[in-house]
């Protein structure tokens, strides 16, 4: 009878050397399936080992030579399992700290929606030229909403202001705080810098899979929560930066004054730190933006719904458009925040 040979390399060896074989087989039944040895034996084949062929200890991979030893599969699944289990307790918490925002947006999609075009517009010119002093931005803002609304998509980019809005000036209610008792607390900064690197570093997508299983999709608290979550790492770096950049000889002058920490505070730092704050603000601002587009896919309003629907559907044209929508809501957002950043270094230099 003639031989065949396979070049396999497994992990038997090792359970085997420690004398777990009977451990790694006590669960198996007869119509379990068999071993890579077994089946070997049956075909009449011999095996021959090679280190070279030796794949990474994985989990999957110790399974193989040992079904006592969870599987991926088993991970992840006891990784959801374990999620469900909590998802009762955590929406019986999260539900009633988080329902103001859905109201919040709620109310300022319907403010932005109801408003007619020859209110806002003069509106937005009013807050854009009190930021950044300059006619020529004011002129160009008022022209990048007007092409929008001449495409009949002004209702689209409204929506995306009026989530931006909220979520931003909720960042920066939020970060400012926290970015000052950062930069008081040095434990506090130690214990709070590995949570931003998280949420700076995770995906966007991965946000919205544990945000969908505690709440609705129809809710906006959903959206909101997930673009918050997203955009409020600059703002609260910056922030805990600024202060801590403000110079020492300052501090000791405002000392020997004898202000007291909260004067220094909101007399001496926050000020001297501003600059640093408001370059904060600008990217939070536009990581806003760009979540917005993203949380599309769980139903927030905007220009981000047409980008969607255009991939969904392969219309090129619709999904070219709007993205140039997003791009001009991304320069006028990023023009007024930088010209108010260059007022306030203006400031600061005199």
């Amino acid at each position: 009878m003639s031989w065949g040979y396979f070049v396999v390399a497994t992990y038997d060896f090792v359970f085997d050397g420690l004398g777990l074989r009977d451990w790694c087989d006590a669960g198996n039944t007869g119509s379990a399936t068999m071993s890579m040895a077994d089946l070997l034996a049956q075909s009449g084949a011999r095996e021959v080992s090679s280190i070279w062929n030796l794949p990474f200890p994985s989990l999957d991979e110790l399974n193989k030579a040992c079904a006592q030893i969870v599987q991926t599969r088993d991970v992840t699944k006891g990784v959801e399992n374990g999620f469900l289990a909590m998802k009762d307790a955590l929406r019986f918490v999260l539900d009633p700290l988080t329902q103001p925002l859905s109201w919040i947006l709620e109310s300022t999609l319907s403010l932005f929606e109801v408003t007619p075009w020859w209110i806002m517009l003069p509106l937005l010119m009013v807050v854009v030229y009190f930021a950044s002093k300059s006619m020529r931005l004011v002129a160009f803002v008022i022209a990048c909403l007007a092409f929008l609304a001449f495409i009949d998509h002004y209702d689209y980019a409204m929506q995306t202001l009026a989530i931006i809005f909220v979520c931003a000036f909720l960042c920066v209610l939020l970060g400012v705080p926290i970015g000052i008792a950062m930069s008081r607390s040095d434990r506090l900064q130690r214990m709070t810098i590995p949570v931003l690197d998280m949420l700076q570093t995770l995906p966007p997508f991965v946000y919205l899979i544990p945000l969908i299983f505690l709440f609705s999709v129809t809710e906006p608290k959903l959206y909101g929560i997930a673009i918050i979550l997203y955009a409020i790492v600059p703002v609260i770096r910056l922030t805990d930066l600024g202060i801590r950049l403000v110079d020492k000889d300052v501090i000791e002058a405002a000392d020997s004054f004898g202000m007291t920490s909260r004067q220094k505070l909101f007399g001496v730092q926050i000020p001297l730190a501003l600059p640093n704050i408001m370059a904060g603000v600008n990217q939070t601002i536009m990581m806003s933006l760009a979540m917005v587009v993203i949380a599309s896919l769980v139903s927030a309003p905007g220009l981000g719904v047409l980008v969607l629907r255009g991939i969904r559907n392969l219309e090129l044209g619709v999904g070219l458009i709007s993205g140039l929508g997003i791009v001009l809501l991304a320069i006028i957002l990023d023009r007024v925040t930088k010209a108010a950043l260059d007022r306030v270094n203006a400031a600061q230099k005199h």
